[in-house]
């Protein structure tokens, strides 16, 4: 590339993406493992044949039975009193961050995060040319009102706080929220990517967007619906926020399928939800044993785990991959994370983990 005549601030850079090697157990990636039911691929099959139909035409660029369907998922989810017009959906989260930051950002415009966090966040700003900071969290991962107050010292325009938060799976304790909410005047973006995993009797923040016209909430379908390949993301907002959102969406961005196969997917929540549950039951199980086994591991409201040290993370890493195990080499110095997997291949991690970290410490 290095004749193309591309912006200078992309000079030298790579792409996002994690490594992608076909092995028998790939827990890297923080998907559900457990792939659609037979029942709801069948589903999928009679709605794709019947929109097949009419792919000559536009899709519904407003996406509205989408939305309504959205709406109540949502609100039986987390309890919210959300209607369409306080959703917008778009080809994964990525896509309404970008556009989030397209219509908040700009080169005038500072977004404050809180590290260790998502990578992408920094590709956003990059992208929309707004500018981005980070303030780092407690070494346990967690944020307090003192950071929360150096952060507001830099009088951002703009606040991204993830919970559950990846890398690290923590998730915000509802006493910081709030104090954010309270002495913050810019955007606050909640991004919720893995909400359905936080503990029960944890609240989401969508139950304050009645009363906080800046805070927006970002949800995908990719995590707990088992959905990753639809690429299905979408904001929880006050509805002048999600009317102000659709002025730099691109023409017909979501497509007939995508918004048809979601609705299916919508239809099964109850039967996905018996996923989640096992998939919690089965991170807790797998972050005791690693604790066992004398990891430290970060606490969790998510499907993965951060876990270490490491004197040589990266060994470790290629050498799970030999074994036939992909994780991810992410977060600080010396952690790994992993995603959580069926029990059949949380078993063969935990295996193969104990194998090359015991030839290591001979």
């Amino acid at each position: 590339m290095n004749d193309l005549p591309i912006r200078s601030d992309l000079v030298g850079r790579s792409p996002y993406g994690a490594p992608q090697f076909d092995v028998p157990v790939r827990l890297n990636t923080n998907e559900n493992p457990f792939g659609p039911s037979p029942e709801l691929v069948a589903e999928l099959a009679k709605v794709i044949s019947k929109v097949g139909a009419s792919l000559n035409r536009y899709p519904d660029r407003d996406a509205l039975a989408l939305r309504a369907d959205l709406a109540k998922y949502i609100n039986t989810e987390s309890q919210g009193a959300v209607t369409a017009e306080n959703i917008w959906p778009a080809n994964g989260s990525n896509e309404v961050m970008q556009q989030l930051l397209q219509l908040f950002g700009g080169p005038d415009k500072l977004l404050v995060t809180f590290a260790p966090n998502y990578s992408m966040y920094e590709d956003y700003c990059r992208n929309t040319f707004t500018n981005y900071e980070t303030a780092n969290r407690n070494s346990d991962f967690s944020i307090d009102q003192k950071i929360i107050d150096q952060v507001l010292s830099r009088n951002p325009d703009l606040i991204v706080v993830t919970s559950p938060n990846n890398p690290t799976g923590t998730v915000l304790d509802p006493a910081e929220l709030t104090y954010l909410l309270d002495n913050f005047k810019g955007v606050l973006i909640v991004d919720e990517a893995y909400a359905e995993f936080r503990p029960a009797g944890t609240p989401s923040a969508i139950l304050e967007i009645p009363s906080h016209p800046r805070l927006v909430v970002v949800r995908t379908m990719s995590k707990a619906f088992s959905f990753a390949g639809a690429r299905l993301g979408y904001a929880v907002a006050q509805a002048e926020l999600i009317e102000a959102l659709q002025l730099v969406r691109l023409p017909y961005h979501l497509s007939k399928v995508t918004q048809e196969v979601a609705r299916v997917a919508l239809q099964f929540s109850a039967e996905l939800q018996g996923q989640v549950n096992l998939l919690r039951s089965e991170r807790d199980t797998l972050a005791i044993w690693l604790r066992d086994n004398g990891f430290t591991v970060a606490p969790s409201g998510a499907n993965f785990l951060l876990f270490g040290p490491f004197g040589d993370r990266t060994q470790t890493w290629e050498q799970l991959v030999t074994e036939g195990v992909l994780i991810r080499e992410t977060g600080p110095d010396g952690w790994l994370r992993v995603s959580i997997g069926t029990p059949k291949e949380n078993n063969k991690f935990k295996a193969a983990l104990l194998k090359v970290t015991t030839n290591n410490r001979k």
